[in-house]
């Protein structure tokens, strides 16, 4: 359905437990921000990264005063990758800290967990992680990429660059990897990719005995036909995945694996030598050439104290997601939710590819897509960049969601309004 880049084309056309900060300030005197990221389990390879991006983004922004006059505290809490104890440390957050906005989640359990709670205390969710879509909540930002700015323009990069005619969709075992390989099987077969050449495969969080998953996939790949490995296996479990790899000797020329979940946190624990040539798309490299980049890499550095951390995607995501709810705080005065949610849309910020992502009405923003090879170093090198992609919430692959839109501005202020019945409500998968 083009319906829905024509109303989001028409919208762009017209239009941070801990705190961050040394000193002593009484509770009146700060605003406090939820940090809600797993620091231990599975995910806290991925998650303590940003806990520390939130940290020295409420830095730099007491740096430059606060806001509203007031000094910001960050209030952070381990939901230790138990997707209950997500929504248990969420309540907490909102109810007991009074936090005026939350930034955290990685995996989409977790952020299903949350969702609830966000809706019954109108409070405010940024989350800075690229999902599967089908959702849509007005006390939800989703700052990191939808599956048409990530997942099908890699298997399009894929199909028209590498000359790929097979594909293995390998996933950890949960919402995110099922409901993204649903739309990328639908959407493969679509392209004419045989249902037969496509493969589907699941494995466990934490999953570390890969000589069997990939000697599936080695045999898959050995048919005759260009094959691809499109992997939305997160956490700590690609680390053993990219080791058995290089074990079996499957090289990017053989199999190129693209990768929606490894960035250069992922990489760093890795020996990427045999990893050379495989892929990952993103919406943000740490090599982008960008000043705005260098600077923000200069300040991670000086803020870790540490030359070697390295910066990824969802740390982009969420400064983008920071710095918007800072503009919309400012412009409404107040950090109250509903007068928030009045001022967030259409609110533009720099990212760090030197552009700008806007907020839009259905609550996700505008990205470019970008294709990155692995280099020996553990950092991507460019292939590919697209112009800025409005996210785009309900998939147009899906039958129960291709006639589907949101738009959380009123009077509309729907999150599944139906075009082809016109009404709020509309079945989603």
């Amino acid at each position: 359905m083009k319906i829905k880049s024509h109303v989001m084309s028409a919208f762009l056309a017209g239009a941070l437990a801990t705190t961050a900060f040394s000193g002593v300030f009484a509770a009146e005197d700060t605003i406090k921000v939820g940090v809600l990221h797993s620091l231990s389990g599975t995910m806290a390879i991925s998650e303590t990264t940003l806990k520390d991006a939130m940290l020295m983004l409420i830095e730099e922004q007491n740096k430059k005063g606060g806001l509203l006059g007031k000094k910001l505290e960050a209030v952070v809490v381990d939901p230790a990758s138990d997707w209950p104890l997500f929504a248990e440390k969420a309540r907490e957050l909102i109810s007991v800290n009074k936090v005026s906005a939350v930034f955290g989640c990685w995996t989409s359990s977790s952020r299903k967990s949350v969702l609830p709670v966000f809706e019954e205390l109108n409070s405010l969710l940024f989350y800075p992680v690229q999902y599967e879509g089908e959702e849509s909540s007005r006390n939800i930002f989703y700052t990191g990429a939808a599956p048409n700015q990530q997942a099908i323009p890699a298997v399009d990069y894929l199909m028209e660059t590498e000359g790929v005619e097979r594909f293995v969709l390998e996933g950890t075992d949960y919402v995110y990897p099922r409901t993204t390989n649903k739309i990328l099987e639908a959407y493969l077969i679509a392209k004419g990719i045989p249902k037969e050449d496509i493969l589907i495969n699941y494995t466990p969080f934490g999953f570390s005995d890969w000589q069997t998953e990939v000697a599936k996939i080695k045999e898959f790949g050995s048919a005759g036909k260009k094959t691809a490995v499109v992997s939305t296996i997160n956490g700590d479990a690609n680390v053993p995945f990219y080791k058995e790899l290089g074990n079996k000797g499957i090289k990017a020329t053989d199999i190129p694996v693209v990768a929606f979940s490894v960035g250069e946190e992922e990489l760093a624990g890795l020996d990427t030598k045999p990893l050379v040539g495989h892929l990952a798309a993103w919406n943000y490299f740490q090599s982008v050439d960008a000043p705005v980049n260098a600077e923000f890499i200069k300040q991670w550095h000086a803020f870790t104290k540490n030359d070697k951390r390295v910066t990824n995607d969802p740390m982009e995501a969420a400064y983008i997601g920071f710095s918007a709810w800072v503009k919309a705080v400012e412009a409404a005065g107040t950090t109250d939710t509903d007068a928030v949610l009045d001022t967030i849309i259409g609110t533009s910020v720099p990212n760090l590819s030197g552009g700008y992502s806007t907020v839009m009405p259905n609550h996700h923003i505008t990205k470019p897509v970008l294709i990155g090879e692995i280099q020996e170093d553990g950092q991507f090198e460019i292939v590919q960049q697209t112009p800025a992609v409005v996210g785009d919430e309900w998939s147009d692959f899906l039958p129960d969601s291709k006639d589907l839109i949101s738009d959380w501005r009123k009077p509309m202020s729907c999150g599944n309004f139906n075009v082809a019945t016109g009404k709020c409500g509309g079945k989603g998968s």
